[in-house]
């Protein structure tokens, strides 16, 4: 179970280890890697502290994290072990079959129970917000693109005395600060997010968003694992629920059948047998330069080359 502990070299909770990948439940307030010498906390380091031997010295950072996870948020992160299982991830994350869902709490009381929120994000060119997003339409939003978040509540409470709703939240796209810009544009900021609320809500031990669910279809066996949920009276008595429309198991099971029920649909749709191989093979024959070199670039990116 997570705590209100800072961070430190030896805290690193190991969710899944195969010769391929280590999927670790990242601390809140901890940054993925670093290229500065004062940066004495970072997963890098924690990583390169309790596993030496499976560090590559060929990559920068000595470990090739599959994606991000902001700085103030904590849960579920995957990291591939070499360049081919980095790969076959980056392929998963192009086609957007990968699934993640975050837990959050987030001030108020979320009126709509499940809901999609679809609004376009751009660059902050503000002054003094340059490192935050925003929505398309507001002051400064510069080449804002879509993207969509599934929200879906599963209890009503109070935080340290006010209102607060707790949330599942699936990002359908993979925007910078998404999950926060979203949230906040509806009216419901994260607990805790001092970023987005302009300094504000700074009493919280931490950001309240936590990638709970990763799930990440390779072959020949799918990667599934959640990061226990921190967001309990057991780890943070300042959260007392009230009133649970719904469970959190029941939630994630839900959007687990309905990912496999799009990924029959997709395979349907290929074809079956020889003819579903000659598909396939043409396909992987397709695939432009464009593609090919996006791919390059990403692994480069980590491998250092």
């Amino acid at each position: 179970m997570s705590t209100q502990q800072p961070p430190s070299i030896d805290s690193l909770r190991v969710l899944h280890r195969s010769d391929d990948y280590i999927v670790v439940d990242k601390h809140w307030d901890i940054r993925i890697d670093s290229k500065m010498w004062y940066e004495k906390q970072t997963v890098q380091l924690q990583l390169q502290h309790h596993f030496p031997h499976l560090a590559d010295p060929s990559t920068y950072y000595g470990f090739r994290f599959c994606h991000q996870l902001d700085f103030s948020t904590s849960g579920a992160l995957c990291v591939a072990l070499n360049k081919a299982a980095a790969g076959r991830a980056y392929r998963c994350f192009k086609d957007r079959t990968v699934t993640k869902a975050y837990l959050s709490l987030l001030r108020g009381w979320v009126e709509h129970e499940t809901q999609t929120l679809d609004f376009s994000i751009g660059k902050n060119s503000t002054e003094g917000k340059t490192h935050m997003m925003c929505i398309e339409g507001s002051e400064g939003c510069e080449n804002p693109k879509p993207c969509q978040t599934e929200l879906t509540v599963l209890e009503y409470g109070l935080y340290d005395g006010d209102p607060v709703t707790k949330v599942l939240l699936q990002p359908l796209t993979g925007r910078t600060h998404q999950l926060r810009v979203h949230c906040s544009a509806i009216g419901h900021p994260i607990v805790g997010d001092f970023t987005y609320s302009l300094g504000a809500d700074d009493s919280p031990y931490r950001m309240m968003l936590h990638a709970y669910l990763l799930h990440i279809p390779l072959e020949p066996q799918h990667l599934c694992v959640t990061a226990e949920d921190p967001f309990v009276p057991a780890v943070d008595p300042k959260w007392a629920p009230q009133r649970s429309p719904r469970t959190l198991a029941a939630t994630v099971e839900a959007l687990l059948e309905h990912r496999k029920t799009k990924e029959s649909e997709r395979g349907g749709g290929r074809g079956g047998g020889e003819r579903g191989k000659q598909n396939k093979h043409r396909k992987a024959q397709e695939d432009s330069e464009e593609q090919r070199r996006v791919c390059q670039e990403w692994l480069n990116e980590w491998a250092g080359d």
